[in-house]
């Protein structure tokens, strides 16, 4: 495969002997890994990429077992990795390495010792994955290492050649906590996998529920941090929730009550409450379940359950999500650790959209620690907005849905919401969110159900606030989909926005969706009926539509290849020298058999983005082959269905049997529509629900607009907009602008951020290729001014 058409940008800075390669950077150094404090799902990921790529740059890389307290005892906890030993550790929880609470590091003689362990050993480089404590502790090690280096050259502890070698220390630390309650990042390592345990529950406890007509307040992490909470709340459309960020008002007691009472009346068998384990009220009081359980039981008198969920939240396999994030954040820290200096500061490396980022870490230190102050002082605003803008948008979308009702007064306004293209996961979340927000804008809302079909024969009705109650951890499209296109039923649609007074159109869906838009679009200089504003929410389980990073689905269907794969990998590993052939959804679009191969640890991952030969097939045998001459006999490839029209899943799985032959032996499997099905993840309930959100907030704004005499009148591009997730913001853009970056024939946009991602893949694989470092993340700033949320909702 031709690496180098994926673009090779700014490559590593010249060294005196010429220029530096990434296979080469790492040569002559040390670095060491370490996993500290509480375990959180995804830490093995970020272990093994820190191995791999270390080991791929040449360099040498250590475990240290049992975090600082390993450090700190030396000997065999400090022992060197190699390319095996990280083997099978991808779909693993917890931390293989080990973690432990370290009193030792907190004092001097502490951090004499484990100076001394990696003076000892030439490391020079420590990558730290674990929360703020770890981190701060990591940073001061740092900070006192030329003071520890004299201090044990003076007492005979090392030697001068060795003090000299080991100068200076570099950090780079990875944020590995489920709270996700650190400041810089949108997600830490763990906290997706978190949610997935906690949505499990809630999905279980709401069948129960439902059952028998209780009340069920779920009790979930967060002494400090509100996010599992938050997001849980968000997830599954709780009636409430209390986090320590945002206390409720005094008077909160009635105010539930209130609003259980209005929940049962509208037809609800159930209720569900949310609470982070460091809710308070606020004066700082705490609020525990068996509280909120006593006052339900006693004024509404509500059949009512508590359920602690404790350290489930951290078992289990770490999500699609997680392996993904970890392992691109190993690959940045290595990166950072080998072009780090003694003046760089120790570094944090964390997300922001789908972007990796360098901070500093005492910065984002300082501001964590900002946090908890502000709530210690009562400024719960200035908590909630610390936190960053995804957390106050999280928080501004739960207050709309959960705490504001449709007002009295109507906006006069019609909007219709729709499903086109294929069913996706999130889909009703998405159209939950849709409805419930634009009747809290005062809309009449309009469901049309079957897509552009359903438009043109008039299946449109109204829909309310109870009918989507319990739609957000529903899987499918509750509305009916189908891929119709509207060009040849113009009339009829026309007809019927005429009929029922459609002012406004919400398509959720796939590049139908995309190119049906495009077609009204076209279809507005024939009819005017057309001229009214138009948003396009992506959602589709391909992720190929045109303007945005994600789509609504993609995660769901990621971890339902993912967690196959697994099962898989475990099948060959069962049966040695046995190679599994998987073939993906995605139209012609690579996304999910890239990314699957990343989270699922894959030797080859076909896809028609990158044209293969047979040459490359047989490359990838050849190394297979190798492979089992080792302690791994066995491997994975994934295919999407649309990489190649010639070599297809039966022509691959021949050739590998019949060129495998007495060294593996072959299985081949089609995962097909299981990967459109199932309960959506917290990822896409989430972004379903934000999406459905602003989808409505804009098109109100839209609709006042275009808005003349009573009649709307849209007819120009930014009247018809996609709304997507472009790197580390929500965007509305002309449809018509988008038309120039897609690729029709193959519905696939021109350009794909995730096609930067491949070259990971294939050093994972240990495949000897040069690593892309043109979007390495450079250092940045934390913003410390407050950031203004997206959008008014």
């Amino acid at each position: 495969m031709d690496w180098n058409r994926l673009g090779r940008g700014r490559k590593m800075p010249p060294s005196p002997a010429g220029p530096q390669h990434t296979e080469t950077m790492g040569a002559g150094k040390a670095i060491a890994v370490l996993t500290s404090g509480g375990d959180a799902q995804g830490m093995n990921a970020a272990v093994r990429a820190v191995v791999r790529v270390g080991i791929y740059t040449g360099a040498k890389v250590f475990f240290v077992c049992e975090g600082y307290q390993g450090l700190v005892d030396g000997g065999d906890h400090i022992r060197e990795a190699t390319w095996e030993s990280v083997s099978m550790m991808l779909q693993l929880g917890g931390t293989v390495i080990g973690s432990a609470r370290c009193q030792d590091f907190r004092t001097r003689e502490g951090r004499l010792r484990a100076a001394r362990n990696l003076v000892k050993r030439g490391i020079t480089n420590l990558c730290v994955i674990g929360g703020d404590g770890s981190l701060t502790g990591a940073d001061t090690f740092r900070a006192e290492w030329g003071g520890l280096l004299a201090e044990l050259l003076k007492t005979g502890g090392i030697t001068a050649e060795e003090a000299q070698r080991s100068s200076h220390l570099n950090i780079v630390g990875m944020v590995g906590s489920i709270d996700n309650d650190f400041c810089g990042t949108d997600m830490t390592i763990g906290t997706d996998s978190a949610l997935h345990r906690i949505m499990e529950i809630v999905d279980a406890i709401t069948t129960t529920a439902q059952s028998h007509q209780r009340t069920f307040v779920l009790e979930v992490m967060g002494r400090h941090c509100g996010y599992l909470a938050l997001i849980t709340a968000l997830a599954c459309g709780a009636d409430w929730v209390f986090i320590p960020e945002s206390p409720p008002e005094d008077n909160w007691e009635e105010h539930l009550c209130r609003r259980l009472a209005e929940t049962r009346d509208g037809g609800s068998r159930l209720n569900i409450i949310i609470v982070a384990e460091g809710a308070i009220d606020k004066h700082g009081k705490a609020i525990t379940s068996d509280e909120i359980k006593a006052l339900v039981v006693k004024r509404l008198g509500y059949d009512t359950r508590v359920t602690i969920l404790g350290h489930v939240q951290r078992g289990g396999t770490p999500s699609a999500f997680d392996r993904i994030l970890a392992s691109r954040m190993g690959v940045e820290a290595v990166m950072a650790l080998l072009e780090g200096t003694p003046e760089t500061p120790a570094c944090v490396v964390s997300l922001s959209g789908n972007q990796a980022v360098r901070l500093p870490l005492m910065e984002c230190v300082q501001v964590t620690k900002d946090v908890t102050t502000a709530m210690n002082e009562g400024r719960f605003e200035d908590a909630v907005k610390l936190r960053g803008r995804s957390f106050q948008n999280n928080w501004n979308v739960y207050k709309l849905l959960a705490h504001i009702r449709p007002p009295a007064t109507k906006s006069g306004y019609t909007v219709a919401v729709m499903n086109v293209g294929a069913p996706a996961a999130g889909m009703n979340a998405a159209v939950r969110a849709t409805v419930r927000i634009g009747l809290i804008h005062g809309h009449h809302m309009l469901a049309v159900h079957d897509g552009f079909e359903g438009l043109a024969f008039g299946m449109v009705e109204e829909i309310g606030w109870n009918t989507v109650g319990s739609w957000t951890g529903l899987g499918g499209s509750k509305l009916g989909t189908k891929r119709t296109l509207p060009k040849k039923h113009f009339e009829e649609i026309s007809a019927n926005i005429s009929k029922f007074g459609i002012h406004g159109l919400i398509i959720i869906g796939g590049f139908e969706a995309f190119t049906g838009g495009l077609e009204l679009v076209e279809g507005r200089a024939r009819f005017e009926e057309l001229c009214i504003p138009l948003c396009i929410v992506p959602a589709t389980v391909s992720n190929n539509v045109p303007g945005s990073d994600f789509s609504i689905g993609a995660d769901t269907a990621l971890n339902t290849i993912t967690t196959t794969c697994d099962l898989i990998k475990q099948s060959a590993a069962g049966t040695k020298r046995r190679v599994f052939i998987i073939e993906t959804m995605g139209g012609f679009c690579g996304y999910l058999a890239t990314m699957a191969g990343l989270a699922a640890g894959a030797d080859a991952a076909y896809i028609f983005e990158e044209p293969f030969s047979s040459r490359d097939l047989q490359a990838n045998v050849d190394h297979l082959t190798e492979k089992m001459k080792t302690t791994v006999k066995r491997g994975l490839v994934l295919r999407n269905e649309r990489c190649n029209e010639n070599y297809t899943t039966d022509f691959i799985y021949n050739l590998y049997c019949e060129e495998g032959k007495g060294i593996f032996d072959c299985r081949k499997n089609v995962l097909g529509h299981m990967q459109q099905g199932g309960s959506p993840t917290p990822f896409d309930r989430n972004f379903g629900t934000k999406m459905g959100a602003k989808a409505v907030a804009w098109i109100t704004g839209k609709i006042k607009e275009c808005s003349r005499h009573g009649r709307i009148f849209a007819n120009t591009a930014d009247s018809a907009c996609l709304l997507g997730m472009r790197k580390r913001s929500l965007v509305f853009q002309p449809i018509a602008e988008l038309r120039q970056q897609t690729d029709f024939e193959h519905r696939i946009p021109k350009e794909q951020w995730w096609l930067k991602l491949r070259p990971i893949l294939k050093i994972l694989a240990k495949y000897n290729i040069e690593l892309d470092t043109s979007e390495t993340a450079h250092l940045e700033h934390l913003t410390r001014k407050v950031l203004v949320p997206e959008a008014t909702l």
